[in-house]
Parts: C-alpha cells; structure tokens; sequence
C-alpha cells in the first residue's frame, strides 16, 4: 500500500500537538529520507547520485560490494523493509502523535537487535547516527561512571573511525594515542605495554579514565590484548572505564557478550560488517552503568545538538526528559535496513557462516598471494579463540598496489579505488576481454593511509567478506552453496584483474 495524500490529511487532523512540522518528513521520498539524519558525507553527488563512499539510496544489485569495511549500496531487502517499516509508522500515528509511535518502534528495534545478539534485557541500547556519535555518547556517559571528567586513551587512534581525536576529547577532554601516532604494516608490538603506561601517568595525575579498545579495526585489527584487560581489571577497578570500538561488527556473539559482562561499553554499527546503508550507530550499555545515569547533573550544551530523546531507552525516563523529542527519520530507516541484514545473516545455520567465511578467506588470501601488483598488509593479534565463532579467520584483507615491483603511491591508489567504482570499458585500450573486465563496477574498502618507517606513507585498499555474502550463499542444497562460494571468488578474481588492469593504464584512469 503506497502512502497518498489521503493520509497525509488524515495524520494532521489526528495530530493537534506541534510536533505536525513534522509529518510531513514521513512522506519524503523514501530515497532522500535515507539520505537524510546524518552528516556530508551521506549527501548525494548532483550528478553520479551517491554519497562519498559511492553509493546511491537505492539498490544496485549490478555492482559487485567488498567494501564491507567502509560502506555498502543498500540491499533490496533492506530498501524494502525500510519502505514497509515506513508505511507502518504512517499507519500507526493516525492514533497516536508521530513521536510517540517512533518512541514505540524504536524500543522494538532494541529488542530486536538483542534478539539477533543474543544479549538479555538488562544490556541497553542507545541509537545514533554513525559510530562517531556513538562516541560521544560513551563519553558522556562515562564522565557519570566515573564522576569526574576522564582522560581517553585511543588504541590504535589512526585505524579507527577519523572523528575518534575530536570526539575522544569531547569539546573538554585530552586524548592520548597509546598506539603511537602511526602504524607502519602492524600494530605496534608493545601496544599493551604503552597502554598500561598511559594509565598509569594519567592515574597518577589523579584522572580518571575512558579506555578505547579496538576489535576490530579498519584493517581487521584487535587491540590490546586479553591478557592486558585483566590485568587492568584487577589493578584498577572502578578507575578505568572500558569502550569496546566494535564498529566493525567483527566479533563473535559469545565476545560480545563477554565485554558486556564484563561491564564494558561496546560501539556497533549496522552499516559495516552487515551491509545496512551507511551512517547507523549504537552503543550498548550493560546493565550497572546504566545505574550511573542517576548521578548526571550538568549537560555540556554543545552534547544536546547530537542526541534526541527517542534514541535513548525508554527506562532512562530522567535523563530523556532533557532531551528533545526530535525523531530522525534517516537513522531510523537505515537501521530498518540494517537490522533486515542482520536478522537475515543470523538466519544462516552458524556451521555454514564458519565454513563459507573461512572458504572466502582462504580464496582472498591465495589471490592476492598469487598477484604481482598486490602485496598483503600482515595481520596483527589473529589469535583465534572460541569466542571468535565464525571470525576465527579474518574478513577484511587489505593490500597496498605495486607498479614494476615499486609502492603506488597514495594519490594513485585512491585514483584506482574510484575507477573501481566506474564503468572504465572505454578509457582501457587492450582486447574485449579486458574491456570486459574494466567496465564491471565494484566497491572495495577504501584507502587507509599507511605510514612507513623508513620510507614514503602508502595505502592500502581492503576487500572484505561481510554478511550479505555469506547470506547470499546460503542454500539448504550442500552442492548448490559451494557453488555459490566459488561464484563470489570469480568476482573477487575478476576485481583484482581490473585492478591490475588499472594499474598497468594509469595515464588513462581518469581522477
């Protein structure tokens, strides 16, 4: 059933509170809705029509997606639950004020991401935009775990989300980067030896602290290490507060509920690993610090223009009465969307998700083994344990580009990166095949910068095995999924032919 004009009059004669400048929202078209409720980077290009991760508000099933590290094109799945999602709302304020039926749906989209977690009712969640508000959000709550404003330590500052230095700091607080400035091709070796040293000063200045673990990075990276969490958990007690930047949705069920019960924040997005749109953030807050909510007095002003109250958890009553109730539509479908892919992965027998993912990155891993133009950037802390369920093996594989055995460079590989995303049957001279070849489009994680040591910064481009993949694969016939499997490794071989292709025609990759 389409949404008429009919409606519109029937909502705004049911609707006598001032919240009506806001109908008509609902009734935007379902794309530029989408698009809406974040920040530039969701605007849309006047004339490709995508934002600036190259991906338009509507499906493209036509474009090969292993850009699960940096964005995905929406799935029709996901633009049809968004849609019917939607249409429901519509329905459903015809008897209630538009605020309160989204305050209604919002909590329903909690339980149901518990649900595909498998987390209990005592973790709660707080929606928002992207990861980046997400951080804002555990900082200000952390301030009222500790009672005093903390000091934030970022683990591996530079393969996190870009806004992590200014959120860490908040508008009040100072950030440390207990990784070092840089990474080099790993994570710094002594990374559990800097961070317990950056606690340590800043403890002995009489801070408190917001710690900000990494699993995983960018580049599919975890840090510090299990044996460092303890050993703060047993020396600092009640000092040091944990945020778990899981922003990746790169972990097992069974460790993310460790963190939880453990007491620590943990930052998710719907966007990345499951192939929502982009732009879907959510912290999820285990049960004691919620408890903490009680102890918070003044709000920075600032902190108001990133929160509305139908974000919050409806038990939070104190502490959303001071918030504005302004829904936000965009975030809102996007997380409709994101939650359609995520239910659906997990719908997938949990032996295939381990067999397929562990297929898929063995098939990466030979392939960019076997190509001259490609070197693989070493994986850092890729000890599997039982908690890692079916990301026992990695699913990002980043991998920097060689011309004539020499580094490309940044501004080359980032020229590559977007004629990836094009049609380039008509700037490549060579045979049809490779014409072929260059005009299939495709999405692959986009450029991290790499500092080196010893030489020039590089990037490295990231193909990465993410939920509709495996989702996709899926068949109850054995013979039929293996297929399936192999199918998606022709594309990823027929990807990095195209990559090479470019990288031999550069003169004709246009910028």
């Amino acid at each position: 059933m389409s949404i008429g004009a009919s409606h519109i009059a029937d909502i705004e004669r049911a609707s006598e509170s001032g919240s009506r400048y806001r109908l008509r929202d609902l009734f935007t078209p379902l794309d530029t809705l989408l698009a809406s409720g974040g920040d530039q980077r969701l605007a849309l290009d006047p004339k490709a029509r995508v934002n600036a991760y190259g991906c338009a508000p509507s499906p493209e099933p036509e474009i090969w997606n292993f850009a699960s590290s940096t964005a995905s094109p929406i799935s029709q799945a996901g633009y049809d639950r968004a849609a019917l999602a939607r249409e429901e709302l519509v329905h459903k304020s015809l008897f209630d004020e538009v605020e309160i039926a989204f305050d209604r749906r919002c909590e329903d989209m909690r339980d149901e991401l518990r649900a595909h977690f498998q987390l209990p009712p005592r973790v709660d969640v707080v929606f928002s935009p992207s990861g980046t508000d997400s951080q804002l959000h555990a900082l200000f709550l952390a301030r009222a775990v500790l009672g005093a404003r903390p000091v934030t330590i970022v683990v591996g500052a530079d393969q996190t989300g870009s806004g992590t230095a200014h959120t860490a700091r908040g508008h009040h607080f100072s950030t440390m980067t207990a990784s070092g400035a840089t990474s080099g091709l790993a994570m710094r070796a002594d990374a559990d030896a800097e961070v317990m040293r950056a606690i340590e000063n800043s403890l002995a200045q009489g801070r408190r602290v917001l710690l900000h673990i990494m699993d995983s990075s960018k580049l599919g990276w975890r840090a510090p290490g299990a044996a460092c969490l303890d050993e703060i958990a047993r020396r600092w007690p009640r000092k040091v507060q944990v945020v778990v930047d899981a922003c990746q949705a790169r972990l097992g069920r069974r460790r993310l509920r460790s963190y939880l019960d453990r007491g620590y924040m943990v930052l998710m997005t719907g966007s990345k690993f499951f192939g929502g749109p982009a732009f879907s953030g959510a912290l999820l807050v285990p049960k004691g610090l919620s408890r903490a909510l009680d102890r918070i007095e003044g709000i920075a002003p600032g902190f108001f223009d990133y929160v509305g109250r139908c974000d919050w958890p409806m038990n939070w009553t104190a502490l959303r009465s001071r918030f504005e109730r302004r829904p936000n539509f965009g975030q809102w479908l996007r997380w409709e969307a994101a939650l359609a892919e995520t239910g659906n992965y997990y719908a997938v027998p949990g032996a295939f998700r381990a067999e397929a993912m562990a297929g898929l990155a063995t098939g990466i891993d030979n392939m960019i083994a076997l190509s001259p133009s490609l070197r693989a950037v070493p994986a850092a802390f890729d000890k599997a344990d039982a908690d890692d369920e079916e990301f026992a093996r990695r699913t990002i594989f980043p991998f920097t580009l060689l011309r004539n055995g020499k580094p490309v460079s940044i501004a080359d590989t980032s020229v590559v990166h977007r004629a990836l995303t094009r049609d380039m049957n008509d700037d490549i001279v060579g045979s049809a095949a490779d014409r072929q070849v260059a005009a299939q489009r495709c999405l692959v994680g986009q450029p991290v910068r790499l500092e080196q040591p010893d030489g020039m910064p590089q990037a490295a481009l990231r193909l990465c095995i993410g939920a509709r993949l495996v989702t996709d694969a899926w068949s109850a016939d054995s013979a039929h999924a293996q297929r399936n499997v192999l199918h998606i490794l022709d594309r990823i071989a027929l990807i990095l032919a195209k990559t090479e292709l470019l990288l031999d025609h550069t003169a004709a990759v246009p910028a």
